[in-house]
């Protein structure tokens, strides 16, 4: 499963941290991990330092501590973990995939399953609270979709069109036709 991933497994780049002003470049492949820095400063001395670059092997940079201390402070504990992650051979293979395709394969679950799955992580409550994912949650459950439903869901949320039932839904058109303002209405109905 390993042989699936693609060069490089991570990369990220950035200035250190405030009063830092040194720019980082950090990038994992499959055997080695890449740290490279440029001194950025006003002051002579550092004028004409020359950039930086470390290699080491994923094995290596495991026992680096130095290293290893360097990341946190300039990318934070979640990179380092991650990268530690990578160095062990543990991968997560779901946040290698697209995000076009994780929602087609969030529209096969249960309803129930999507709100479990989006207290997982950030990018699944994301996904899972998308107008995208409900969208086609809506195309996926009705038959048919009208243009003034669609028109309506657009202004007012899929999600919201949604969980709104037939009823209140044809209240809502026909208000849409008399030109009332759908969110509005919405938020009383919702009340």
């Amino acid at each position: 499963m390993a042989s699936l991933l693609t060069d490089p497994l991570f990369e990220t780049y950035g200035r250190g941290p405030p009063p830092i002003k040194d720019y980082y470049h950090f990038f994992v492949t499959k055997s080695e991990i890449i740290w490279r820095w440029w001194k950025i400063s006003p002051r002579m001395v550092y004028r004409h330092t020359k950039p930086g670059e470390v290699k080491e092997s994923l094995s290596d940079f495991l026992e680096d501590t130095d290293l290893q201390r360097e990341v946190r402070v300039v990318f934070g504990d979640h990179v380092l973990e991650f990268t530690m992650a990578l160095c062990e051979g543990r991968y997560n293979y779901l946040d290698r995939l697209s995000d076009s395709l994780l929602l087609r394969i969030i529209n096969f679950l249960e309803l129930e399953d999507v709100d479990q799955l989006g207290q997982t992580s950030r990018k699944f409550q994301q996904l899972c609270g998308s107008e995208e994912f409900w969208e086609q949650a809506m195309r996926r459950h009705c038959c048919s979709i009208s243009d003034e439903v669609a028109s309506l869901a657009k202004e007012i949320g899929w999600r919201t069109v949604f969980f709104t039932n037939k009823l209140h839904l044809q209240k809502l058109l026909s208000h849409e036709v008399l030109g009332l303002p759908a969110i509005k209405i919405v938020s009383e109905i919702l009340k």
